[in-house]
């Protein structure tokens, strides 16, 4: 595979001259800069190798189960200091969504982690208890690691009612450093469709191209100009590929090299992980 790069030595001219353009990196967190609760060891010298360059970068998670105010602590604990103005998580997508598009929405029943509640209350919404007569406008499920079978059964209520039904993001499973498989949204709206027949109006997050257009706005930036990158073929680099940006595939979370090879329409370009990814950036915008 000319795009599968185990020396930067041999990397084709024309991937070059893709990498060369790029002046914005936006990252997928889980798996791509640290695994579960483990900082990759390059991950920080990647970061600092990026500002060096002067090529900025933000970054994108399809995991709502934290608010953007939990995310930068948990950032900052793993030792990479970072602003609200830098990270977009697909919660913040759908609320996006919702005030764009169904201004008259005030009320949801939210299947998702407290925290990730929290997020939609601070931005103006009302999350409706698990009862029959608190009825919402719409319902939002999400990766929700607090689930109980009650809330799902009032989730699965909900969207049988015909309610407007909106899910996070359509991961199946959550990269984790612990044995253990984490079981994410698009599982969760699964086991929805199996008991009522329904499957969400809409899925947010990766890989719908809205999640990088914040960015392409507010910096004032070309898709070609801005590398996705990421583990996961489904999510991140279908994102990249719908956005018109440059998608690195990096083999540090859940997408195999098996996976990259099969990959329809062919990845971009596919690495061991960030770190070549910085060498690569240094060698184009060093010249």
């Amino acid at each position: 595979m000319k795009n599968h790069i185990t020396d930067i030595k041999t990397v084709p001219q024309e991937i070059l001259e893709k990498i060369k353009k790029i002046k914005h990196v936006a990252l997928d967190m889980d798996g791509t800069i640290y695994n579960g609760s483990t900082l990759f060891p390059y991950t920080i010298s990647f970061l600092n190798q990026l500002k060096q360059l002067g090529v900025t970068y933000s970054f994108l998670t399809n995991n709502p189960s934290k608010s953007i105010s939990d995310y930068l602590k948990k950032l900052e604990h793993l030792g990479i200091p970072a602003t609200e103005e830098e990270m977009y998580s697909s919660a913040v997508a759908t609320i996006d969504y919702l005030k764009n598009n169904h201004p008259e929405v005030k009320k949801l029943f939210l299947l998702g982690t407290p925290s990730m509640i929290e997020q939609f209350e601070n931005a103006g919404y009302i999350s409706t208890k698990d009862s029959a007569d608190d009825e919402p406008d719409a319902l939002v499920v999400a990766f929700d690691m607090s689930l109980t079978y009650e809330r799902l059964c009032r989730a699965a209520w909900w969207a049988k009612q015909g309610k407007l039904y909106l899910a996070t993001n359509p991961d199946r499973v959550c990269p984790t450093d612990q044995p253990v498989v984490l079981v994410d949204c698009a599982s969760i709206y699964a086991c929805i469709e199996t008991a009522t027949g329904r499957k969400p109006d809409l899925v947010l997050g990766k890989p719908q191209k809205e999640m990088l257009d914040g960015i392409l706005e507010s910096k004032k930036l070309k898709p070609e100009e801005v590398a996705m990158v990421g583990d996961r073929i489904y999510t991140d680099m279908m994102m990249a590929y719908n956005a018109g940006a440059f998608g690195v595939l990096v083999l540090t979370g859940e997408a195999t090299l098996d996976d990259a090879k099969n990959a329809n329409p062919e990845l971009d370009i596919i690495l061991p992980s960030i770190k070549e990814l910085g060498d690569l950036i240094e060698i184009t915008h060093s010249k």
